[in-house]
C-alpha cells in the first residue's frame, strides 16, 4: 500500500546479536551464543552409552534380552533397531529425536546406529546432537540350539500326528497350512510315518501349541502322556518325555457317507447317503439329492464317529449322455450348485456293453452332454456297510456324481511344467516311505489338480512362481483348469527385463 501511495517504505530485518564467545552475528537465543561455540561448551551425549556387546544366536538368528529372553530378529529390521535401542542405558536423560542404522560389512560382527538427540542447556537452550553407537556382536548359541547342537534327537515332547486313511491328501493339505502360519517353525525334527508325520519339540509349550493350531483347522481327537526319565530327589526336580498323540478323523473332502440312524436324526433327517464337500475343523455335509447342508463339528463327530461308504480312491470315469435341469442355481454355504436329471455311462462300457443310468445329480450348473464326470458306482460295488443295513427299505441309487473331470485335456498338457509350485516341510523319511515313492508322488499329483480345480481349497495356501515354467505359444482351445495369475503374485517378480532373476521374492 506504500508504495502504491508513492510512500518511503522500511524493510523490515531481522535482529541479530554477536557470539558472546567468537563475536560473530547470529540470532539471539537464551545463551546468546552460536552453535559450534554452544556445541564446544556443552557435550549433550556425555554420559550415553556409545559402546554395547550384544549376544547373537547363529543358528536361529535371535538376539539376548537379559536375563533369559531371545528375541528373534533380521539386520536393519525394525525389531532389531528397537532392541538396539532399549539397551542403551541412560538414554531417557536425553529427548530421542531420530536413530537409523549406518552401514556395516555384514561380516563385521558390528551393529552402527546414529542416533539424534535433544536436551536442554544453558538458560533453557535447545541443543540438538548426532552420535553414533556401536553394537559388538558375538556369537553365543541360545539354549535350545545348543541342546539340539549337542543331540539333535534330545527331544521333550512330540506330537504323533496319525489319520488311519489309505492316502496322505489330508497331510499333503496340513503341510501347505503348517508352512504358511509357521505352525512347525519351533519343531527341531519332523519325521514321516506311515499314516502320518511326528513332530519333535524341545519344549511341551511349543508342542500345546501346536496341537491348538491342529486342532483350529481338523477335526481332532488327542490325548497326552509322559515318561519319567530323571529326578533330582535333593532338589526335587522331575524331567519328562511327552507325547501328544492326535488323531484326525477319517472322512474326506469327496467322501460318500451313510450317516447312522442317531446322526441323520440329530441332523434333522439328513441323507442318509451325503457327500462330504470341506474339511476344516468341522465337517460339511452335503444331500446330493435335495441339497441340504449341514456342519458336524470334532466334538458331534468323535462322539458317535463314523467311516466313510466310499472314498475318493475309489471314484470311477462317466461320460454325460444327457442333462436335464430341474431347479435354478443356489448357493449353499458359498458353493454353486443345481439339481438335474442326467444319463450317464460308464467310460469303461464304451464298446462292451449299452448300460446307461438315469440319475438325480447336482452338478447340473458345470455339466454338459458329453462331458466327463468321476462318481460312485453304487451299482457294481460291493459294500458291506452296517449303516446301511440299519435302514430298511432304502433304494440306493446306482452313480452319485463327484465332480466334473478334465483328465482328457490334461492329457495334452501331460509332462509340462506347471506355472507354480509348492514348498514342502524337511522331514525325515523311514524305510518303508521310501519304499511308497511312486504312491506317494501320484497322490501328491492328484492334490496338485484338486487344486487347480477347487480355488476354496488354494484359499489358504501359499502359491508360488515355478521360475522353471515356460509358457507355450501354441494353445489348443480350453486346457482346463488352472491357477489365475493374480493368485501368484505375492511371488512373483515383474521385473522380466532384469537378468538376474534372484532378486525377487524369496522363495
Amino acid at each position: 500500500m506504500a508504495g502504491e501511495a508513492g510512500l518511503f517504505a522500511v524493510q523490515q530485518t531481522i535482529g541479530s546479536v554477536l557470539c558472546c564467545k567468537c563475536g560473530i552475528p547470529m540470532a539471539p537465543n537464551a545463551a546468546n551464543m552460536c552453535v559450534k561455540c554452544l556445541c564446544s561448551e556443552v557435550d549433550i551425549t556425555e554420559g550415553l552409552q556409545k559402546q554395547l556387546t550384544i549376544m547373537h544366536c547363529p543358528d536361529c538368528e535371535s538376539y539376548l534380552q537379559p536375563p533369559r529372553t531371545w528375541l528373534k530378529a533380521q539386520l536393519e529390521s525394525k525389531e532389531l533397531l528397537t532392541f538396539c535401542i532399549k539397551r542403551l542405558k541412560n538414554l531417557n536423560k536425553v529427548k530421542l529425536v531420530h536413530a537409523e542404522f549406518v552401514w556395516t560389512e555384514p561380516h563385521s560382527k558390528r551393529i552402527k546406529v546414529k542416533l539424534k538427540v535433544q536436551k536442554e542447556v544453558l538458560h533453557g537452550a535447545i541443543l540438538e546432537q548426532s552420535y553414533v553407537a556401536e553394537y559388538v556382536v558375538q556369537d553365543h548359541l541360545c539354549e535350545s540350539c545348543a541342546r539340539v547342537q549337542a543331540n539333535p534327537d534330545q527331544w521333550v515332547a512330540s506330537v504323533q500326528l496319525r489319520q488311519h486313511v489309505p492316502h496322505r491328501r489330508t497331510f499333503f493339505f496340513l503341510e501347505q497350512l503348517i508352512l504358511k502360519h509357521g505352525a512347525a517353525a519351533s519343531a527341531i525334527r519332523i519325521k514321516q510315518m506311515d499314516e502320518g508325520i511326528d513332530f519333535f519339540f524341545s519344549n511341551r509349550s511349543h508342542a500345546v501349541k501346536f496341537v491348538e493350531f491342529i486342532g483350529k483347522v481338523a477335526p481332532i481327537r488327542s490325548r497326552s502322556d509322559k515318561q519319567l526319565v530323571s529326578h533330582d530327589s535333593k532338589s526335587n526336580v522331575h524331567n519328562y518325555k511327552h507325547t501328544f498323540s492326535v488323531e484326525i478323523s477319517p472322512i474326506c473332502r469327496e467322501d460318500l457317507i451313510c450317516l447312522p440312524p442317531k446322526v441323520a436324526v440329530s441332523l434333522g433327517n439328513l441323507g442318509p447317503l451325503v457327500i462330504c464337500t470341506k474339511v476344516t475343523n468341522a465337517i460339511a455335509l452335503l444331500d446330493p439329492f435335495t441339497l441340504r447342508y449341514c456342519f458336524l463339528d470334532a466334538d458331534q463327530y468323535w462322539r458317535t464317529s463314523f467311516r466313510s461308504l466310499l472314498t475318493s480312491r475309489q471314484l470311477v470315469e462317466y461320460v454325460v449322455l444327457d442333462i436335464e435341469n430341474v431347479s435354478t442355481e443356489v448357493n449353499v454355504a458359498g458353493s454353486k450348485y443345481m439339481l438335474a436329471y442326467a444319463q450317464v455311462a460308464r467310460v469303461s462300457d464304451f464298446g462292451r456293453n449299452d448300460t446307461i443310468f438315469s440319475i438325480r445329480t447336482h452338478l447340473g450348473h458345470i455339466l454338459n452332454p458329453g462331458d466327463y464326470a468321476l462318481g460312485y458306482d453304487l451299482y457294481a460295488a460291493n459294500s458291506n456297510d452296517m449303516e446301511i443295513e440299519k435302514y430298511k427299505g432304502l433304494e440306493l441309487p446306482e452313480a452319485i456324481l463327484i465332480k466334473k473331470s478334465y483328465e482328457e485335456k490334461r492329457q495334452r498338457k501331460r509332462g509340462k511344467p506347471r506355472a507354480w509350485k509348492l514348498k514342502s516341510l524337511e522331514m525325515d523319511v523311514d524305510d518303508r516311505g521310501r519304499a511308497d515313492e511312486d504312491k506317494k508322488n501320484s497322490e501328491y499329483e492328484q492334490f496338485l489338480r484338486d487344486l487347480e480345480e477347487n480355488p476354496d481349497l488354494r484359499f489358504n495356501i501359499s502359491l508360488y512362481r515355478n521360475r522353471e515354467y515356460q509358457p507355450s505359444e501354441m494353445t489348443d482351445g480350453e486346457d482346463g483348469p488352472s491357477v489365475p495369475l493374480e493368485e501368484l503374485l505375492a511371488d512373483l517378480d515383474l521385473d522380466e527385463g532384469d537378468g538376474d532373476g534372484d532378486d525377487g521374492m524369496d522363495e
